[in-house]
């Protein structure tokens, strides 16, 4: 089972958000790289919802219950052959109230090299090996 990180801006679509509507279509998202993290998904994998602007923190457990599919307002194939704009779906699992910050991420040197500290403008962010045990342990309820 993998794990990522999917940032958003709270004023375009929360974590609340996501609650009220019970599932959602993770679209949106531009960054070439964000793009292949996002082909790699799968259904089961782990999706920690991180607030970006005045919180910078993540609020929230998702789960993917897709397979990757095309955008159906942007259907293009990479030169591949593969979906350009990927889009998955995802369910709520559980609020986390005191989630790590991103000075936390900063502080803690398990967390060095992270991708989500080196390349800040990634959206889809994966999490793996020692990272995710250390995020996990973060956020339990």
């Amino acid at each position: 089972m993998g794990a990522f990180i999917f940032k958003t801006e709270p004023t375009d679509y929360a974590w609340d958000d996501l609650v009220r509507d019970g599932q959602t279509a993770w679209d949106g998202i531009t960054n070439p790289t964000s793009l292949k993290h996002l082909r790699s998904a799968r259904p089961g994998d782990e999706a920690y919802i991180y607030h970006t602007g005045s919180e910078k923190r993540i609020v929230g457990l998702a789960r993917i219950i897709s397979d990757p599919y095309p955008d159906p307002a942007r259907p293009d194939l990479t030169k591949a052959g593969e979906v350009k704009f990927p889009l998955v779906d995802i369910e709520p699992v559980r609020a986390i109230e005191r989630g790590p910050t991103l000075a936390d991420f900063r502080n803690d040197p398990r967390f060095e090299g992270f991708a989500l500290l080196r390349e800040p403008r990634l959206s889809v962010v994966p999490v793996a090996g020692p990272m995710l045990r250390a995020l996990r342990a973060m956020t339990r309820p």
